[in-house]
């Protein structure tokens, strides 16, 4: 799990449509692909799915309080796109967080 804090007070709600509106823009940007992420809200939590390439969640994403705390599926941690995705979720949450930036906290 990574944690990670954005130093900013968000609810779920703004963190899912942040996601569900850039992320695969974002994405194809950096590695140009025909398929899309799925971005589900949970109500306490976002998954993201690819069922087209993927089996499962391949990340699933916790607020709590100002800190985000990411699951990644063990299956695809070395897989280039699980690893741009990841980089393009990166780039998402310093995006909420405006000047203040992000931190890592914990990763592991």
């Amino acid at each position: 799990m990574k944690t990670i804090t954005l130093h900013k007070p968000l609810k779920i709600e703004a963190i899912y449509n942040h996601l569900s509106q850039n992320l695969n823009p974002l994405f194809n940007k950096h590695k140009p692909t025909i398929f899309k992420y799925n971005v589900d809200n949970t109500g306490n939590a976002i998954e993201i799915t690819q069922p087209e390439l993927y089996e499962g969640v391949l990340y699933h994403i916790e607020l709590d309080n100002d800190k985000l705390n990411i699951t990644r599926s063990e299956h695809y941690v070395d897989d280039v796109n699980s690893l741009t995705l990841e980089s393009v979720m990166n780039e998402l949450f310093d995006d909420l967080s405006g000047n203040r930036g992000t931190d890592l906290v914990q990763e592991g």
